[in-house]
């Protein structure tokens, strides 16, 4: 039997492993929500009932995946990254808390929120409650929203205002993930997954600036995307300026991880919707394409890193441009979206790019679908991307709040029975 490493390893190279890797939590997109885990671990027996989960990124209230849970489901990926979250507050000093779900929690020390009068709940930047709140989680959801606090008025926004966020890593942040890095190196098998903050152009996700007292720049959302348009040079200058700090960042971080790490996530930003792209390909090559195409150049040149960019939505029409952006996965194959169909994906592009996801729908299939129905959709996706390698299993992104521990339970033991290669794909179903 091969190792995780092993297994990962070849499937990124386009080659048929002993069996199909399989990933959960290796980034803040593959992961699942809090109350999933909680439920999933006590339905597997791994911990006592009231033993609470660690949330491990409270913007997405993602559980923390543990050891003990990566075996039982025979995952072969684990997660490298920063000390600090969307809010700004290091993951540390961790306390006791409730979700609106009822699940028991550890939260870090920043997460210090409390009840509006409508029952909301808010976050603040860097746990300062002096600050205008920057998150909002609405009375009985399961997320937080960001809260959009640009400033007023008619000045022409500065290019440093929206750098301000990111900076060049300091020694202990490098050392937090030389350590982490380490530990997981040489403590597990697993293939190693490198979560860079900061390196996202334009995700819509941190515009708005949550780990920021009080941020300027174009915050907006509407407002940042029409300055795609209104203000290209702008952006451009901003893409520029972001994409130096980040060549820095990662020459730090090679210098520190070096071979260990398998795979870098590099952007979390969206470039579809549901039914087609949310810009032209025109502009993506025009914008984000030479930045794209820097950062991956560096990564080739000087590490044995693969590079992992994320995108939701319809994006047949802009998969060749990142695959000439240098990009070598692509997560999380939202098939359920516009001219994504699995079987398509694969013949035209499943040569030059893996496909990390697109297991199942969580959209509707494990939310809401018969254990049955999950396991003939985990065999189809098998059937469509799974020949010749090229990818790595994980649902089509995070595993949401509410989601039967059943399904999932369906999901990975399915994915590992008919994942062996050489693939039965005629009995799979």
């Amino acid at each position: 039997m091969m190792s995780s490493r092993e297994r990962v390893r070849l499937a990124l190279e386009h080659q048929e492993p002993d069996c199909l890797p399989l990933d959960l939590g290796a980034t803040t997109v593959t992961g699942m929500h809090v109350d999933t885990v909680y439920r999933l671990r006590q339905t597997l027996d791994l911990d006592a009932p009231g033993t609470p989960v660690k949330v491990i990124e409270p913007f997405q209230m993602l559980g923390e995946i543990k050891p003990d849970l990566q075996n039982a489901l025979a995952i072969d990926t684990a997660r490298v990254c920063g000390s600090g979250t969307h809010f700004g507050f290091p993951l540390e000093g961790w306390k006791e808390w409730t979700t609106f779900g009822g699940t028991p929690a550890l939260v870090p020390a920043g997460f210090n929120t409390q009840p509006e009068p409508n029952g909301d709940l808010l976050l603040y930047p860097q746990g300062d409650r002096s600050a205008p709140a920057s998150g909002r989680m609405p009375r009985g959801g399961f997320y937080f929203d960001a809260i959009v606090r640009q400033a007023p008025g008619n000045e022409e926004p500065r290019v440093e205002d929206n750098l301000e966020e990111f900076t060049v890593f300091s020694d202990q942040e490098v050392e937090y993930y030389r350590r982490s890095t380490e530990e997981l190196y040489t403590q597990t098998d697993k293939a190693l997954v490198l979560n860079v903050g900061g390196v996202s152009l334009g995700d819509i996700a941190r515009v708005p600036g949550m780990g920021l007292k009080r941020p300027r720049g174009i915050r907006g959302i509407e407002d940042w995307y029409m300055s795609l348009s209104t203000r290209r040079d702008h952006i451009y200058k901003i893409f520029e300026g972001q994409t130096e700090i980040n060549l820095v960042n990662l020459e730090k971080l090679h210098a520190a991880v070096g071979e260990r790490v398998a795979v870098a996530y590099l952007t979390g930003a969206d470039f579809g919707t549901q039914n087609g792209p949310l810009i032209s390909p025109q502009t993506y090559r025009n914008l984000f394409l030479p930045f794209h195409k820097r950062v991956n150049d560096w990564v080739h040149q000087n590490t044995t890193w693969k590079t992992l960019m994320h995108s939701c939505g319809s994006i047949w029409a802009l998969l060749d441009d990142f695959i000439s952006a240098g990009f070598d996965i692509i997560n999380p194959v939202q098939c359920s979206a516009a001219h994504m169909n699995p079987f398509d994906l694969k013949r035209k592009f499943g040569s030059r790019i893996t496909f990390w996801g697109g297991g199942v729908d969580t959209q509707s299939t494990l939310p809401f679908g018969s254990p049955q129905e999950v396991r003939s959709e985990v065999c189809e996706r098998i059937r469509a991307f799974g020949p010749g390698g090229g990818f790595v299993f994980n649902a089509v992104h995070n595993i949401q709040a509410l989601v039967p521990a059943e399904n999932v339970l369906t999901m990975y033991r399915t994915a590992r029975e008919y994942g062996r290669y050489p693939l039965r794909l005629e009995s799979a179903a």
